[in-house]
């Protein structure tokens, strides 16, 4: 029997909880702000919505696409050398933004600057937080990512009134020097997991492509991805142009709502089915682009939208880890979380810049139906990769192991598949 090692689901733990918080805090404060500069960089620039768009669909591609490796580094260095560098990315690349004068620049130097920021940060750190409970996952996981919810709450309101009053390039340089600071601080409860260490390896990349669950999941991502950062970059430019302000509160609504339900999804998947509720949570975010359309120009229902896909969104963003833990386990959970992530990288780089292209192309309501229909295919790929089985060599695997896993009831628990069957999984 192989004895959990001490600290696990301690309160050194929730320390790194509120490190991770404070640091999704910083990055996604930033990242999902850029809605609130989108009109203002389109106008300085001359450019169309999709090419302004490739400032955050640039940075999303980097952050996710990052992740592959600052969770791997994380799984073997620890989180806190990997925070540090993303610390001084961050600030540099703000910085060097804030001086430009070719929008192609701008685009290296955001997006690299804030990419590597949250690539360093997102992964890193929510796959420590997965190693350090067994027992409080899924909850301890739910508070951490509030901090992404947060973030949008302060940072779109905030860096609106700050292009207001002083414009985007100071706005961004007081953001850099911000975002570095917190993530600095963040570092101090940076922590690696009891008992971690080189062996913690993921699995190799060529393994996890060998598992059709791995393959269905990670299409799913593409495609809800595609739609998901719509509101993100395009909710304040779309009242702008209905000649009404208010977009970037509506932003840190959804940022507001989010929190609401990473932490109570987030309880709820303890005591309930995990895929039945990550399939509802993806089915909701489509749904509720719906009252995006129907919605025109009330605030009053667009705020009803706002808080319908933030729920919805929050909740998917804090069961995403748990279910990759629950399907591939915790050991080396940051590699698996990278590689699984790049596909909202990919996601996060197409649909942005298409939907920017239908608006200008046709209209708002077009490009929102293109987005509910990507959420449409998501849910239908995510139901198959729920009924999709494990390798045959791990199920081989499971049956050799199963005799210790009995014994070893301390380290174990019951789950349902799909087809309704009850069998023991190793924690």
């Amino acid at each position: 029997m192989t004895e959990r090692p001490k600290g696990i689901d301690s309160a050194a733990g929730w320390v790194v909880v509120a490190a991770t918080v404070t640091a999704t805090f910083a990055v996604f404060g930033v990242a999902y702000s850029f809605g609130a500069v989108f009109t203002t960089i389109r106008e300085e620039f001359g450019v169309g919505k999709g090419q302004a768009s490739l400032f955050f669909a640039i940075t999303t591609f980097i952050y996710f696409v990052l992740g592959v490796f600052t969770g791997r580094i994380a799984d073997r260095y620890g989180p806190r050398p990997v925070l540090l560098v993303g610390a001084a990315a961050m600030g540099t690349g703000l910085f060097l933004t804030s001086l430009v004068n070719n929008i192609t620049v701008g685009y290296l130097t955001y997006g690299l600057g804030v990419g590597i920021g949250v690539g360093c940060a997102y992964v890193p750190m929510v796959a420590t937080v997965g190693g350090w409970f067994e027992r409080d996952r899924t909850k301890a996981m739910g508070v951490a990512v509030a901090g992404i919810g947060l973030g949008t709450l302060v940072g779109a309101p905030l860096t609106k009134r700050l292009v207001l009053s002083y414009g985007w390039r100071t706005t961004f340089v007081i953001l850099g020097i911000g975002s570095a600071a917190l993530l600095a601080l963040a570092s101090l409860g940076a922590r690696r997991p009891p008992g971690s260490g080189a062996q913690d390896s993921p699995p190799p990349l060529r393994v996890l492509l060998s598992d059709a669950r791995f393959l269905w999941l990670y299409t799913s991502m593409v495609f809800l991805s595609c739609g998901l950062f719509v509101p993100m970059v395009y909710l304040d430019d779309y009242l702008e142009s209905r000649g009404k302000a208010g977009g970037a509160l509506l932003i840190g609504i959804i940022g507001a709502t989010s929190v609401v339900g990473r932490l109570a999804l987030g309880a709820i998947a303890a005591k309930a089915d995990l895929m039945r509720l990550y399939q509802l949570c993806v089915a909701a975010l489509g749904a509720s682009y719906v009252i995006w359309i129907v919605a025109g120009s009330n605030y009053t229902v667009l705020v009803i939208f706002a808080i319908c896909m933030g729920t919805a969104y929050g909740g998917w963003i804090a069961l995403s880890p748990a279910v990759i833990a629950h399907l591939f386990g915790p050991v080396g959970l940051g590699g698996v979380l990278g590689a699984l992530y790049t596909s909202a990288g990919i996601g996060g780089l197409i649909g942005p810049p298409v939907i920017g292209v239908l608006i200008d192309a046709a209209n708002y309501e077009t490009a929102i139906g293109v987005a509910i229909a990507f959420s449409g295919v998501s849910l239908v790929l995510l139901m198959a990769a729920s009924r999709a089985s494990a390798p045959i060599a791990d199920r081989a695997k499971d049956q050799r192991e199963e005799r210790s896993v009995v014994l070893a009831t301390a380290s174990a628990w019951l789950v349902r598949s799909p087809s309704g069957e009850t069998r023991l999984t190793r924690r």
